[in-house]
């Protein structure tokens, strides 16, 4: 009987894996659902003894069975889009079930837990120390750092806590690594608690996101004796962005509001219910099995520069290989967009890159030379974020994007910070008046007398323009968190790149540059 892999992850399910694996069943295949390859492109995709067919529809599954199939891939770890991949952390895509303990211990799974157990908590931390890993979720900080932090911190009370509050725009590998490897999940952060000498951990998981809460909650169960006396807990997200920020995430763990909090303390030091605690990201934890099992040298042999590893680069946006692509620090943003996602899906030129979310820079084509890593992209005053990528063609507006930042920053703010608060909604009306080219005249409090520094004459645009600069720099840096103080990347980086949207003159584009 013919044997069919058919993920089950989101994404697949959303274009119609479930009705394709009823196909094939109905034709009398055994049906095994999967983790995915993360060729999006493709899904629903089928495999059938190694090779690839996709994307189906239930009408092509006859002439799948048959051979005669137009939608046959050839075998799936030849694709140029997997066979360039060094995949440490999705080692297991597409090959495994999610939540089959035989499948994960067959593909290496618990070796890491196994090492970790037999060196010691200090030789733990060492390791992930040489490894050179820092936090996935965008602020790059030292793991190692970290949880020696955390270890050293007095008390006998200590929390894991990871952060799976997914919420930037074009990123999704938390919830591949959550849906489709949720027990990697729970042997890095089993690993951690190890490591710093917690007992209890929370994954703090995004409302959105119900089968990866699902995933997760099955995964917890079935491996908790294995991770014992760690004890592990689900939590499901407020459904607040900010609360991926890691102190607005703890205040809703303790079930308070979404708010961030001013540090220091550093929640390494007075973190959950004011306990030293480790908060990584997903993609953190999820690298540290594969880091103890291989050793730190395995791991730190690839990447670029400062920046080690691995990592994850989810390529979205209007793009025509969207998918998730991992690969060591280095490879070059043209790379990535241009040779691994193939340009645009409208076959538009690309006007436009969004690195690291809806806060990160935008990058035009002449600085498609970037190497992928976090030291280049801080030079070019941008960041890489969790390392989601969205694509723009050369209909977009530039204008309208800087626009949506402070919109977005305006609806998702916790309120704590006057910056964030309040600046976020004054750019929104600055940028609406500078993309009707409409002015603004003083108004009878600004014509006081007492109003000194307030101007009397109309606004130009370029008074508007020079508005927006300085707000921009209040934001940076003078917001609590990086919800405020990352706002200013992608508008001054749409007014730097592309001020012909924004309405300059010749002069106001050169001061732009």
């Amino acid at each position: 009987m013919t044997l069919v892999r058919i993920s089950d992850d989101a994404l697949a399910i959303a274009c119609g894996a479930d009705a394709v694996a009823r196909a094939f069943a109905e034709a009398g295949c055994i049906v095994e659902r999967v983790s995915s390859w993360g060729m999006h492109w493709f899904e629903p995709l089928a495999e059938i003894d190694g090779m690839g067919f996709g994307p189906l529809a239930p009408g092509d599954v006859a002439a799948v069975l048959a051979g005669s199939s137009p939608k046959a891939l050839g075998a799936i770890e030849d694709h140029p889009f997997i066979a360039r991949q060094q995949r440490f952390t999705f080692a297991r895509a597409g090959k495994t079930r999610p939540l089959s303990l035989e499948d994960y211990a067959a593909h290496g799974g618990w070796h890491g837990l196994e090492r970790a157990r037999s060196i010691g908590p200090e030789a733990t931390i060492d390791t992930v120390t040489r490894s050179g890993l820092r936090g996935r979720g965008g602020a790059g900080f030292p793991a190692g750092i970290k949880w020696k932090t955390v270890a050293n911190a007095p008390g006998a009370l200590k929390y894991i806590v990871c952060n799976a509050d997914e919420g930037d725009s074009a990123t999704f590998a938390d919830r591949m690594v959550m849906e489709g490897d949720p027990f990697m999940l729970i042997e890095g952060m089993a690993i951690a608690a190890h490591a710093v000498g917690a007992h209890r951990g929370y994954v703090y998981i995004r409302s959105e996101y119900p089968h990866a809460i699902a995933k997760m909650e099955a995964a917890v169960a079935l491996s908790a004796e294995l991770i014992a006396p760690f004890v592990l807990e689900v939590r499901v997200g407020a459904g607040a962005y900010v609360c991926g920020e890691e102190t607005s995430l703890l205040n809703s763990l303790e079930g308070k509001r979404g708010e961030v909090r001013a540090k220091p303390p550093l929640p390494a030091l007075e973190g959950l219910f004011g306990k030293p605690t480790v908060v990584n990201n997903v993609l953190t934890l999820a690298a540290v099995p594969f880091i103890l099992a291989n050793g730190a040298q395995a791991y730190a042999d690839i990447g670029f520069g400062h920046s080690r590893g691995t990592m994850p680069i989810q390529l979205a946006g209007n793009i025509r290989h969207g998918g998730l692509f991992e690969i060591g620090f280095g490879i070059t943003l043209g790379e990535l967009v241009q040779d691994i996602g193939g340009g645009t899906a409208s076959g538009r030129p690309v006007r436009a890159v969004q690195v690291g979310g809806p806060l990160g820079a935008y990058h035009p084509p002449s600085e498609f030379h970037l190497p992928f890593d976090y030291e280049s992209f801080a030079a070019a005053d941008a960041l890489i974020g969790h390392a989601g990528i969205t694509v723009f063609d050369d209909t977009a507006d530039m204008s309208a994007q800087a626009r949506f930042a402070f919109a977005f920053c305006a609806a998702e703010s916790c309120g704590k910070c006057t910056p964030c608060r309040i600046g976020a909604v004054r750019g929104v009306e600055v940028m609406d008046r500078i993309r009707s080219r409409s002015g603004r005249a003083a108004d009878p409090v600004e014509h006081l007398p007492q109003m000194r520094n307030a101007a009397k004459a109309p606004r130009t645009l370029s008074d508007e323009i020079a508005l927006i600069e300085d707000l921009c720099e209040t934001m940076k840096f003078g917001s609590l968190c990086a919800l405020g103080g990352f706002t200013p990347y992608p508008v001054l980086s749409a007014l730097r790149h592309f001020p012909e949207d924004f309405g300059a003159e010749p002069q106001q584009q050169v001061a732009a540059e």
